[in-house]
């Protein structure tokens, strides 16, 4: 009878391992197909780039410094590589691509053009699906190195070859920066 017991709690703790394990491995496998998700967004957005810029150069010749530096930016988000390096990389983009956009509303003829209209269109989707994607990976990855950290999983994170999942952090301060919104009307001694 001690015999079956100790079997039974041996055949336990074999089958405990084993969901342990393969559940850090599920999670670890999230993380990797949530940063692909983000590739593949970010993919898109550095192919649509030179599109834009090609479509507003003739019009914005004297504003060549700005052009230049959506497409340094852009070189350097493509060649970027890791969680931290990309998220830096992808902010300086965003901040040039910002300075290109505000350049484009001083010119109400390449406004109205369809294509720049469309191709800031096609960037607006794309930053808010790059957005989508980067929440579900943090949170995918949350819960991977949440899990790791866990008491009695923890002691099968080795065995799985878990190690922690870097999130995608803002680097920059002027995009964490929150943006100082006055509606007030302060016009009582007028």
């Amino acid at each position: 009878m001690s015999t079956i017991i100790l079997l039974a709690i041996i055949a336990g703790v074999v089958l405990w391992v084993i969901g342990a394990y393969n559940g850090l491995i599920s999670l670890k496998n999230q993380v990797v197909n949530g940063w692909k998700q983000i590739d593949v967004q970010l993919k898109r957005r550095h192919d649509l780039i030179p599109n834009l810029v090609n479509t507003v150069k003739g019009a914005m010749d004297f504003e060549r410094s700005t052009l230049d530096a959506v497409i340094s930016a852009r070189n350097r988000a493509v060649g970027a590589s890791g969680v931290q390096q990309t998220a830096q990389a992808e902010g300086e983009l965003t901040q040039a691509l910002g300075r290109l956009f505000a350049l484009t509303e001083a010119y109400p003829d390449l406004k109205a053009t369809g294509n720049v209209a469309q191709l800031q269109e096609e960037l607006t989707s794309t930053e808010n699906k790059i957005g989508f994607a980067r929440q579900l990976y943090n949170d995918v990855a949350t819960q991977y190195n949440t899990k790791q950290m866990q008491f009695p999983t923890n002691l099968v994170a080795g065995l799985a070859k878990a190690s922690p999942a870097e999130l995608w952090e803002i680097e920059d301060s002027a995009e964490r920066a929150v943006p100082l919104v006055d509606l007030s009307t302060n016009k009582r001694g007028a």
